[in-house]
């Protein structure tokens, strides 16, 4: 990044305040309100922060916490623990009047409210990438959020609990097919720990032990991780397919049903997991935001982050088009983010301080790890590849100095710990955060925590899944 001399003098050039106001409170979004509260007298400016949750989730531990090597709590952050001023609004920015500058405010109850701004950051993030396959939508599972990651481990359970007791072999078969669509970060990473977890607690399934698992790894293009070095790539192929994981490059799904999956080459697979990890896309929401889109639904900005044609509005992370210093566009990744953060921050800076010069974008990824579970790992630091142990250290190390607050780094480094000597906790606790009513009628065919359905009716995976949204 090129930086040109120190912004000097915010908040003397006026004397109201001025209103930033920062839509997304993911990494990037965090990250510019955090390098605000430090570069701004606080007089200057107020901070408001307008996200869908109060925490900000450390997305490279999302396999973990499935896998139950972390709880689910010490992967997120709460913004009030990193935010000292900065004014948090739970809820989403649903419109925008550049002309006015002024901003719409949605709360989760339906309220609105008017937001007046000098400077507006967009940082809404992404959401999972889909494609019109038929059924992917009701029968498929994300992994991009807490919930999904929580929601697929107690899944995972479930399917070992119900193999397990059944006598009919068909069922027992699907029930123990596992299918992840997508070779990229996530996909692979989610795929290896989630078969290194259900791998351990097949222990304590016998019955489902005799039968054994079958995990499946679709992938449209002719490799996994592009992003990398490609014989670290195939490296990360060897060693899921030595451990009996099927990885079909080239392919595609065709068709999800509750029952099955089909591939492009015919094959169909019962299974009741599919997993989609192929891609993401920026958060639908900024249709209705008046900025310039390009063709991938993604804010159009220029290398100093400021998105094209307008005053006082930025974007960065997932949801911009960020150019990319060696050509095309940055990445969709924390590492990004992060970077790409510290521009914004500088320049709405500069910008309220009418004199210093903004800073260019110039960071170009030189690290990368995918952790493969088992102590395993590949990996690249500017023109070193690491795979193997050593990998998975340097990994496990990079992410701790990464995830934001003390407190989240010292927890993590305890549950790692504790999960050296332990077995893994096989508790399904998927009723939690969802209550029964105080009807007597709930609890009439049986069970306290999770009540038996009534006779005639079903507790089926589409249930499920409608409870979860």
């Amino acid at each position: 990044m090129t930086s040109g001399p120190p912004c000097a003098g915010v908040g003397h050039t006026r004397r109201v305040a001025w209103n930033v106001v920062i839509a997304g409170g993911g990494f990037a979004g965090a990250h510019v309100a955090h390098k605000l509260e430090g570069m701004l007298p606080k007089q200057s400016a107020r901070l408001a922060l307008v996200n869908d949750v109060n925490f900000v989730l450390y997305t490279p531990f999302l396999p973990e916490a499935a896998a139950g090597l972390l709880e689910p709590r010490h992967v997120v952050t709460p913004l009030r623990e990193i935010l000292d001023r900065t004014y948090l609004r739970l809820g989403a920015v649903t419109a925008h009047d550049p002309v006015a500058r002024t901003l719409e405010l949605r709360s989760h109850q339906g309220d609105t409210e008017e937001l007046r701004y000098d400077q507006f950051v967009i940082a809404v993030g992404s959401v999972s990438r889909t494609l019109p396959v038929p059924g992917l939508d009701e029968h498929a599972i994300g992994f991009k959020s807490l919930a999904d990651a929580i929601w697929l481990r107690n899944h995972v359970v479930e399917t070992l609990e119900e193999a397990n007791a059944t006598e009919d072999p068909t069922r027992r078969e699907r029930l123990l097919t596992y299918v992840f669509v997508g070779g990229g970060y996530a996909g692979l990473e989610a795929l290896a720990e989630l078969q290194d977890f259900a791998a351990d607690a097949m222990d304590s399934y016998p019955r489902a032990r005799l039968h054994g698992m079958r995990w499946i790894l679709v992938e449209a293009t002719q490799r996994v991780l592009p992003e990398i070095d490609a014989s670290l790539a195939d490296y990360a192929v060897r060693e899921l397919r030595g451990r009996g994981i099927e990885v079909r490059l080239g392919t595609t799904i065709d068709a999800v049903s509750a029952t099955d999956a089909t591939l492009s080459t015919g094959e169909t697979v019962p299974t009741r997991t599919v997993v989609w990890t192929a891609g993401v896309r920026p958060q639908p929401s900024l249709r209705h935001l008046s900025v310039p889109l390009d063709e991938r639904g993604r804010v159009r900005v220029d290398d100093h982050l400021r998105v094209e044609g307008m005053d006082g509005v930025w974007a960065l992370g997932d949801c911009a088009a960020v150019p990319d210093p060696r050509g095309g566009l940055a990445p969709p990744t924390a590492q990004h983010g992060i970077r790409q953060a510290r521009v914004v921050a500088h320049n709405v800076s500069c910008a309220l301080s009418g004199g210093a010069t903004p800073r260019r974008y110039e960071y170009s990824s030189k690290t990368a790890f995918v952790n493969l579970g088992r102590y395993k790992a590949v990996g690249r630091i500017g023109a070193r590849n690491f795979s193997g142990f050593v990998a998975w250290w340097m990994a496990r190390t990079y992410h701790l100095s990464q995830i934001p607050g003390l407190s989240r780094k010292i927890r993590a480094v305890i549950d790692w710990t504790i999960s050296l000597p332990f077995q893994r906790d096989l508790s399904e606790v998927g009723s939690i955060g969802h209550p029964r009513p105080l009807r007597d009628e709930e609890y009439e065919s049986g069970g306290s925590h999770r009540p038996l359905p009534a006779p005639g009716e079903t507790d089926d995976e589409a249930e499920e899944f409608e409870a979860r949204g």
